[in-house]
């Protein structure tokens, strides 16, 4: 489904070359300033504009639909959109009959017999994540004094990011990355175990983003290889700092107030220029295919801010539940 949320609800809509991406968001209070300002230049930061990006270039301005009054939220359902304008959907004509490798393009054309939009990946596109960082510039001020920060650690294996950028844009080829999220601030106590615990509500959301396909968090998989004695972190004041954070500043699935760390594994993006073999359904043999249009040869690059959109919807999302339960409580 294309909702996620208890009390903030967001729901993402549109497709890569149809006449708009957007979000609806309900459960949003009332009183939050809308600055257009502020939003582009999260906007702008999920676009790339970096060495490795796709060339495709949208305004990405956005349009209040309902929810915003005199620049604040009213209470009422948020709708926001953008206009899709440059998009070369010739390109795309071919993958009906031949679908591309690590696409959407086989599972959505079998799932939705033959009626999804396939052109530019259609509703499984990357720019959707447009209404995902929309919603996340309303999600950081219910989050306030909260800072979310993210950055790109690391790509196709390599610390020296630029380096393995730029061979994989020489060979014409696409590389992954790791892209890891702090947040300082945390409110104490949020989480729902245990089927909404901070990891569960943050994993859902994250791995709703395109090419995310692993999340942890703290000291993640490397806690597996060690034992309980090194792995604890021991408390230091009656308020729950820590020594360490091998556990991300998460215990039971409840946040401890010390740094959220949450970290995701970006695949390579699949629309790759070099030539691979695969099956053509049209004529029941194997081709070649080599795809053509603009593409990014590190998506990972663009996933920053959207991974910190992510974790504030969710986080947003947890503060808004625990306070119905519990009420307002000392930080």
């Amino acid at each position: 489904m294309n909702t996620l949320g208890t009390v903030f609800r967001v729901s993402i809509f549109g497709e890569s070359h149809g006449a708009a991406v957007g979000v609806v968001i309900d459960g949003c209070p009332a009183g939050l300033p809308f600055w257009r300002e502020e939003l582009m230049a999260d906007l702008s930061r999920r676009k790339g504009l970096l060495p490795g990006t796709t060339t495709r270039r949208e305004s990405d301005e956005p349009e209040v639909i309902s929810g915003i009054f005199n620049n604040f939220t009213t209470g009422g359902p948020l709708v926001l959109c953008t206009r899709n304008s440059d998009f070369r959907s010739g390109d795309y004509e071919q993958f009906t009959s031949i679908p591309r490798p690590g696409h959407a393009d086989f599972t959505a054309g079998f799932k939705y017999k033959g009626f999804s939009d396939m052109r530019g990946g259609g509703h499984f596109s990357g720019r959707l994540t447009w209404g995902m960082v929309a919603a996340g510039y309303f999600a950081r001020q219910i989050l306030s004094p909260a800072i979310i920060t993210a950055s790109l650690v690391e790509a196709g294996g390599e610390k020296d990011i630029a380096a393995a950028i730029r061979k994989a844009t020489e060979t014409n080829d696409t590389v992954g990355g790791v892209v890891e999220c702090v947040v300082k601030n945390v409110p104490k106590g949020l989480g729902e175990p245990s089927f909404l615990s901070v990891e569960a509500a943050i994993g859902q959301i994250a791995f709703g983003i395109p090419a995310v396909n692993g999340v942890e968090f703290g000291a993640g998989f490397a806690s597996s290889r060690s034992y309980g004695s090194l792995h604890n972190d021991p408390f230091v004041d009656a308020r729950g700092k820590t020594s360490t954070n091998n556990a991300g500043g998460i215990n039971g699935g409840i946040t401890n107030g010390n740094d959220l760390i949450v970290r995701v594994s970006v695949k390579p993006a699949a629309s790759t220029g070099v030539p691979q073999k695969t099956f053509d359904t049209e004529k029941g043999e194997m081709t070649e295919l080599e795809v053509k249009g603009r593409h990014d040869a590190c998506i990972a690059r663009r996933i920053p801010v959207i991974l910190e959109s992510a974790v504030a919807i969710g986080l947003a999302d947890l503060l808004m539940i625990d306070r119905g339960i519990n009420g307002l409580r000392e930080k």
